[in-house]
């Protein structure tokens, strides 16, 4: 699978956001990267503004520009609000949802257990990280991957990251996507109507 393999830093700095996770960098160099990065910059186009919001969504869920694309169009043909749409969306990856139960320390991580055959999903293996759960479906892990030092090292960490729509059960490593996120229950800052603007031109 396709995915960013540039510098995590520079892209953290260029919105100013732990995309990739805490980094340093921010606190050191808190302005964004390049040779004009301290400078007074001219102000950004309307555009330009609402493509940093769809391009900061694309790198804190790890999507690619088709997929992206297509999930938005999928947001707008569901009806209701296509910005709160294209969230619940991305919220319901299987590799954000296995980084939101704590059992990865980020989606990235989450991806290489996906990838690497270690999550079940209503019992059986998936290896599509971009597979969408449906309310009530069950997130698990493999039996064999259960004694992982990198899963069971995330899961001691996890008691900060409690979300409404998922639950789980530390005892049998199974977690369930309840139901999909309100809006006002995910933690992201992401301007969502920009992205919707973007598209509509």
């Amino acid at each position: 699978m396709a995915r960013y393999t540039g510098p995590k830093t520079k892209i953290s700095r260029r919105f100013n956001e732990p995309i990739f996770g805490a980094s340093k960098a921010l606190q050191k160099k808190a302005y964004p990267p390049g040779m004009h990065g301290r400078g007074r910059r001219k102000k950004q186009s309307e555009y330009a503004v609402q493509l940093m919001e769809k391009q900061k969504a694309k790198y804190l869920y790890g999507v690619l520009e088709k997929q992206f694309a297509n999930l938005f169009d999928k947001a707008h043909r569901k009806g209701g609000i296509t910005g709160e749409n294209l969230l619940r969306l991305l919220e319901a990856r299987l590799d954000n949802t296995v980084y939101r139960l704590g059992i990865a320390p980020s989606r990235r991580a989450a991806r290489q257990l996906v990838l690497h055959k270690h999550i079940l999903v209503d019992g059986e293996l998936v290896n599509i990280v971009s597979y969408s759960l449906k309310p009530g479906q069950t997130i698990g892990v493999r039996e064999k991957s259960k004694s992982l030092e990198a899963i069971t090292t995330s899961l001691s960490a996890r008691n900060a990251r409690q979300f409404n729509w998922l639950e789980w059960d530390g005892k049998e490593m199974v977690g369930k996507f309840v139901s999909e996120p309100e809006r006002d229950q995910i933690p992201e800052k992401i301007q969502e109507q920009l992205i919707v603007e973007l598209y509509s031109k």
